[in-house]
């Protein structure tokens, strides 16, 4: 007689994942000790040494409750008992930037992220479900995000990869109630203090109320629709930056781009060569907002003189002679060529100027 049929589909869903690996290649999953990553160490277990892999388990302890340190040493002893090795708790500080969920999740995936890489990791499983994948859309359509972040959590993204993205949370919790073993509800799940565990108990909930069943999935499969809208978009303005690229070669100087042949780019494509051209003059991904890639376009659709525009760590962007420049610690304030001027005449709006120069630097 065959597994369950929960516990059949998430062995399936890893299957998938790792069916491509070669043999011997590490894999390491990240365990909360919740149903989820419950379901997903299990289906591991059983799945790597079938496919010749071998499998490491890793937990973080956020250290923001009292008796977290022990509830990682029961997820290490859980883990080694499945046959995991290597087996480690990483305890981080959260330094609460951002807001505590933001910044527990930065330190989460820097810890993740420097384990992996000094154990030799080929992949990280990760846990989250549709259900996640719903929450995470609603999340980014209450905050105004563009498509990147209404795309939602992708399948697989560099080392990381999530298994359950087509799997409901109903589904991990019965795989994990039928594999015998009781998860740990971490009470921060049920705190309204976060925004994620409103979106979850009371916000899901009332949208499923008032419009009827069905709305993790349709916002789960809005996002997938909108990812391969995204990365189609994305992939187009990766080859118009690097054609596009100018560099420089003063060392504070970072590159530059042709306002006119930028400017003939359509909108959403043009917008995101603007953002890759801030990421290379080395403006953090995770700090650089919506409203910063709008004010940086108005440079090239709103031009009225206006700039430098101050983007954040130390970046600065100004537009001179017909090229948009990309500044990385003071060069466009030491004697750079004077800026295009208006071809109207007019000085420009002043407000408009201001507005650029207080972006958060």
């Amino acid at each position: 007689m065959g597994p369950a049929p929960v516990i059949a589909s998430i062995r399936l869903a890893v299957r998938r994942v790792l069916a491509d690996h070669a043999p011997g290649s590490l894999v390491l999953v990240a365990c909360s000790g919740g149903a989820d990553s419950i379901a997903l160490a299990c289906a591991t277990a059983f799945v790597a040494p079938r496919l010749s892999l071998r499998f490491g388990g890793l937990t973080v302890d956020h250290n923001l409750q009292d008796g977290s340190a022990a509830q990682a040493e029961r997820v290490v002893r859980f883990l080694a008992g499945l046959g995991f090795d290597p087996v480690e708790s990483l305890s981080v500080h959260v330094d609460g930037r951002g807001g505590p969920e933001a910044a527990a999740r930065v330190a989460r995936y820097g810890a993740l992220d420097a384990a992996a890489e000094r154990l030799g990791a080929a992949t990280v499983l990760l846990g989250h479900t549709r259900d996640d994948q719903a929450e995470t859309v609603l999340l980014g359509l209450a905050r105004g995000s563009g498509a990147r972040s209404l795309a939602g959590m992708p399948a697989r993204t560099g080392r990381y990869a999530r298994p359950f993205l087509d799997l409901p949370r109903a589904t991990t919790v019965a795989a994990a109630g039928a594999e015998g073993f009781e998860p740990w509800d971490d009470p921060h799940n049920t705190d309204p203090a976060y925004t994620r565990s409103r979106v979850r108990h009371a916000a899901l909930p009332a949208l499923s109320a008032a419009l009827g069943p069905g709305i993790p999935e349709a916002l789960a499969r809005t996002a997938k629709m909108l990812r391969e809208d995204t990365e189609a978009l994305d992939a187009w303005a990766a080859r118009e930056f690097e054609r596009l690229l100018e560099p420089s070669g003063d060392c504070d100087l970072s590159h530059y781009l042709d306002v006119a042949e930028l400017s003939e780019l359509p909108t959403a494509v043009r917008r995101r060569v603007l953002r890759l051209a801030a990421l290379r003059a080395g403006c953090p991904g995770s700090d650089l907002a919506a409203v910063h890639i709008e004010e940086l376009d108005r440079l090239l659709t709103d031009w009225r003189g206006q700039g430098p525009l101050h983007l954040p760590s130390a970046v600065a962007v100004a537009r001179r002679y017909g090229k948009l420049a990309f500044e990385r610690s003071g060069a466009l304030r030491r004697g750079a060529p004077e800026p295009d001027r208006v071809d109207d005449g007019e000085a420009g709006d002043p407000d408009r100027a201001a507005a650029a120069h207080l972006m958060p630097a």
